[in-house]
């Protein structure tokens, strides 16, 4: 995947750096800013950004499913008119993201960059890390405000309501705690779960995020018996976290990161909560399978040295 050293780009570092016992090591996300309806703090005091129409511009792969959860809300919110979007290619090669058509890119309509390292660098000029999408950006300051999936979310959820955004709250006050808790464990274990099993470099590292991930697929299976959501009675972000997983799972994940111990269609209620989600307005067109084989297939030669792209399966 490579990344930023001192403002330079470095194509040669790996896509999944581990530790000395084999287990994937996520880097955090580095910008961290908050999008408010008055620009007002967030929660823990991030500086405030006032969200206005056509003033930030988000930066998404369709194969990621950190950015799709971005694409998932906003398409839920009505947000299409207030914010636009740029894909990436699904191809990582030695630039990273890029928006190059020869790796499935559609050019930058801002800049006319050809990469996304670009973008961080005009943000950071001396920038080091890893260049990652989501990026909500700021073209009023030619800046990144948030590179965190799960910040963008909330604030997607509340910081557009007065500019027209369609009615929905996906983190109510209520079930807060509740949605933080399930959200800790999914994230732990299955969103970065799949991720440890399959960049895992030695068989016990493998082995311990693989049992994690199922166990915590049996724990969600038993806690949809008799409701339709994870939380409550109505659909929340633990959802839409949980969806961009499941929605990959059969596809790539089970196979391409040797999550193979069963798929989602063999777990009934998780299978429907999943097709509830890809039925709500507009969640079905944020889903690209090419993008999402492609990508995973083609972008991690260490996983698959190969590079072929499998054929299936028939459904998801």
């Amino acid at each position: 995947m490579g990344r930023l050293i001192d403002g330079q780009w470095h194509g040669e570092e790996p896509v999944a750096p581990t530790d000395d016992k084999g287990d994937f090591q996520r880097a955090d996300s580095t910008f961290r800013d908050w999008l408010t309806a008055d620009g007002a703090a967030g929660p823990d005091g991030q500086r405030g950004v006032a969200a206005k129409a056509d003033r930030f511009h988000l930066y998404v792969s369709l194969a990621c499913p950190w950015a799709h959860r971005t694409l998932v809300v906003r398409a839920l919110k009505g947000l299409e008119a207030l914010l636009p979007v740029t894909v990436v290619g699904p191809v990582m090669a030695e630039h990273g993201w890029s928006f190059l058509p020869e790796y499935g890119g559609t050019g930058d309509p801002l800049y006319g960059f050809d990469h996304l390292h670009q973008i961080y660098t005009t943000a950071d000029p001396e920038m080091t890390g890893k260049v990652t999408v989501p990026v909500l950006w700021d073209k009023a300051e030619r800046r990144i405000v948030n590179n965190e999936s799960s910040e963008i979310i909330r604030m997607f959820n509340t910081a557009f309501d007065a500019l027209g955004a369609r009615e929905g709250d996906f983190y109510p006050v209520a079930l807060r705690d509740e949605i933080d808790a399930v959200n800790d464990r999914v994230y732990k274990t299955v969103n970065n779960g799949v991720y440890r099993a399959g960049f895992a470099k030695q068989q016990a590292a493998y082995e311990k995020a693989a049992r994690a991930l199922f166990e915590s697929l049996e724990w969600l299976e038993e806690r949809l018996d008799g409701r339709e959501w994870l939380v409550g009675d109505v659909l929340t972000e633990a959802d839409i976290r949980l969806f961009t997983t499941l929605i990959r799972f059969d596809a790539v994940y089970h196979g391409h990161f040797k999550c193979n111990w069963r798929r989602i269609v063999d777990y009934p209620r998780l299978h429907a909560l999943m097709e509830r989600v890809l039925a709500l307005p507009g969640v079905a067109d944020t889903v690209d399978f090419d993008h999402i084989k492609t990508h995973y297939y083609r972008s991690h030669p260490e996983v698959n040295p190969t590079r072929i792209v499998p054929i299936g399966p028939e459904r998801v």
